[in-house]
Order: structure tokens, then sequence, then C-alpha cells
């Protein structure tokens, strides 16, 4: 693979149906990689069980295919990873990065809500405890294609975070690390509700003496009381029937042209004129 070719990537959980604030996320990243002839992956992160709804991975991936938005390679599932991030805990642990942690959550929420190192020297078993890494090099801040230079909160950023959970799950930034890397990816072009963990996660690309990609946060799409489109505040799914008002909306969404006669394109034709239009200096910036 050559080092200059883009690749992007949609990722989501199937914790429930595509919406409309996924969709903006899925194109946005779609039509940056395309605008650049650049891949395009789609990985689902099943990583969360408990969370996952029987049968929304089917749903999401035949809803990408309906609004014409198709992907490069295999679609990655992160339950099929176990092994990849076992590999990396055990070399974390062999250098002496990481370590186990037995402290709960009403524990860190009575100090503050910010882990404080209480368990880095203790040198406890595994046993019922979460694995954390041990940060040497805190981010504090990075570069956003749209958002400009964006600063973490410095406690949070240089928490030593979770990267298995006590119930034996892997945690998300172990999990996006170890599979953007994997797959290739360039640049992450996702919803600025993830704008938090992504200094977390550049750490932990360094910590593994992995690239770091880019990152572009795209403004989140609000119901009408102001709160994010999200699964948990159960947005809509996105509508059976023809998906070009639908995308036509989420272009809009993102301050892109629409051409004026739409209605005459065909799906297809609809997102290649989008490809070719695709402006990121145009794209809203509010958060």
């Amino acid at each position: 693979m050559p080092h200059s070719e883009y690749i992007g990537r949609f990722a989501p959980s199937p914790s429930g149906d595509l919406h409309f604030g996924s969709l903006i996320a899925a194109l946005g990243s779609y039509l940056q990689a395309r605008s650049q002839q650049g891949k395009w992956l789609v990985r689902i992160e099943d990583i969360d069980p408990p969370r996952e709804v029987p049968g929304s991975a089917y749903r999401i991936l035949s809803a990408l295919e309906r609004y014409g938005l198709f992907w490069d390679d295999d679609v990655l599932y992160q339950s099929q990873r176990h092994a990849a991030y076992d590999d990396v805990l055990a070399w974390l642990e062999s250098q002496s990065l990481s370590y186990h942690c037995t402290c709960t959550r009403s524990r860190i929420q009575q100090i503050g809500g910010v882990y404080d190192g209480h368990c880095r020297e203790r040198h406890l078993d595994a046993k019922g405890a979460a694995i954390r890494l041990r940060q040497t090099q805190p981010v504090f801040s990075f570069q956003d294609l749209l958002q400009g230079e964006i600063q973490a909160d410095r406690q949070l950023a240089a928490e030593d975070f979770i990267i298995r959970r006590r119930d034996g799950l892997y945690a998300y930034n172990l999990a996006v690390v170890v599979d953007d890397h994997f797959q290739g990816v360039t640049e992450i072009v996702r919803g600025s509700d993830l704008i938090e963990p992504t200094v977390r996660q550049i750490a932990l690309f360094q910590q593994l003496n992995y690239p770091v990609p880019g990152y572009l946060h795209l403004p989140l799409a609000l119901n009408s009381q102001g709160d994010k489109l999200s699964k948990q505040n159960h947005a809509p799914a996105l509508p059976e029937g023809d998906p070009r008002p639908i995308l036509v909306q989420a272009l809009e969404f993102l301050q892109q042209p629409v051409p004026e006669s739409w209605q005459d394109l065909d799906l297809q034709l609809l997102l290649r004129w989008a490809v070719t239009h695709w402006d990121t200096v145009s794209l809203p910036k509010n958060r």
C-alpha cells in the first residue's frame, strides 16, 4: 500500500439503527475519502455485547447500501479481533506500560471524577481488575482539520485510562486504536461528540509506536430539545423509501452545495456530484 493513499472509515456500534446523526458522520467520512480518491472502510464496533441490539449491525449495513454509501474491502467486526487486542495488551504489559486496577467507579467519583493513579505501583494481579494504560507522554491538544487546535482538559488527558474493563471487555479506546492502525486509516472523520477521547487515542497511538492519523470532527445534528441525535436519545431510524431527500438534507446540514435539479438525478449521480463539490472549508464548525 503506498504511503500516500488516503484511507477513511465509518465505525458504528450496533446499539441501534442508523439515524440522521449517524448518516451525517457516514456521509462526511465517505465524501472526504472519495474526494481524495481514497478508500472508505466500514467497521462494526461490536465489543460491548450488553449494549448491542440484535440485528442492528445488519440493518446499519443495509441502510448504508440503501443510501448508496458502498464501502471498500470487507467489513471488519471487532468481535473477531480479540486476539489482536490481547497481543497489544501483552506487549504493553511487557513494556511496563499498563497495570491492574481495582478502583471502583464510586471511589473515583468521590475524589472528583478523575482517576489519581492509586493502583499504579500496587502490582495487583488480574483477578477482578481492570487494566489501565500507564501514560508516559499524555497529549493535551491536537490539530483538527475543521475545528483548528483543540485543547483538552489537562487532568482528563493525563489520566491513566482503562484499556480493558473489569468485566473482561475491551475498552473502546484500545480497540479503536488497534483497528485504525490495522486497517491503515490515515484520517478519521467522525462526530464532535468524540473529540474528548481523541487525545487519549493519540497518546495510545504514540505509546504503541503507531503513526497518528489526522482528525476531522463534524458538528452534531440536534433534536428539537437541543440534544444530539443518538441511539440513547431514541433518535428515529432513517426512513424507508427514496433516500435522496434525506441525503440532500444531510448535505445542507454540512453546508455543501446541492444541485438545483437533484430530483432529476439518480442516487449514484447525486453522490458523484456531492463528491465532486465536497468542500471542507464550507463545513460548519459549531460542535
